[in-house]
């Protein structure tokens, strides 16, 4: 369920502000326009939200200040206290994008840069389980790392292996990364209507609005 990373983010934790506000060069294309992108995913959600994988709590900051009501998500103890120390009272539950109680029926699930954490069969499971909750017009937001094609995702993986960038090369070898054409199907065939909008070289906007 995704929870096979969750121990990366026991030291990830100390340096993600830098990283994702692109202080690590080996990562400057993946988190490039990060704050246009958690603006983008605010944008689309319609409160209340329940966030997965919340992290240091900067699309939670987003969502807040956009006046929505937020319950954040997050497996990561380590993460949630840093969420928690930014916002005291935000509601935050140690879940996962499977495995989760919620106080109240949410009208979006948001997320980003964590999607990529399930493996395709348990984004399957994911989307089944959203459509469930979810009321007619209830929305699904993702930003995260998606390609084109298998062969897109190869190609990126060659180009940073040329550039030298030997922990993203790994990442991108190790997480499951997936594709447009996978998850447009997966949304379609549970009852979403989907859009997908690049906003950087790695990440694409998933808008999902149930039927």
């Amino acid at each position: 369920m995704g929870r096979e990373f969750v121990e990366i983010f026991d030291e990830w934790v100390h340096t993600y502000d830098a990283s994702v506000g692109g202080k690590d060069p080996e990562y400057a294309a993946v988190f490039e326009n990060y704050k246009d992108i958690l603006e983008a995913v605010a944008k689309k959600a319609v409160s209340p939200v329940a966030e997965f994988g919340t992290g240091t709590g900067n699309l939670t900051a987003a969502l807040l200040e956009k006046g929505i009501e937020v319950t954040g998500i997050e497996p990561n103890a380590a993460m949630r206290k840093a969420a928690a120390d930014k916002f005291p009272e935000l509601v935050l539950l140690d879940g996962d994008f499977l495995d989760f109680d919620l106080p109240q029926q949410p009208k979006s699930f948001v997320s980003s840069y964590a999607f990529h954490h399930l493996t395709d069969r348990e984004k399957e499971q994911a989307i089944k389980l959203y459509a469930s909750l979810l009321p007619s017009g209830g929305k699904v937001v993702f930003a995260d790392t998606v390609f084109e094609s298998e062969e897109a995702k190869q190609g990126r993986i060659v180009y940073e292996e040329g550039e030298g960038h030997k922990n993203l090369v790994e990442d991108l070898k190790r997480e499951h990364y997936t594709t447009v054409p996978v998850l447009e199907g997966l949304f379609q065939q549970n009852g979403f209507d989907v859009n997908f909008k690049r906003l950087n070289n790695y990440v694409f906007l998933m808008d999902a609005t149930k039927r």
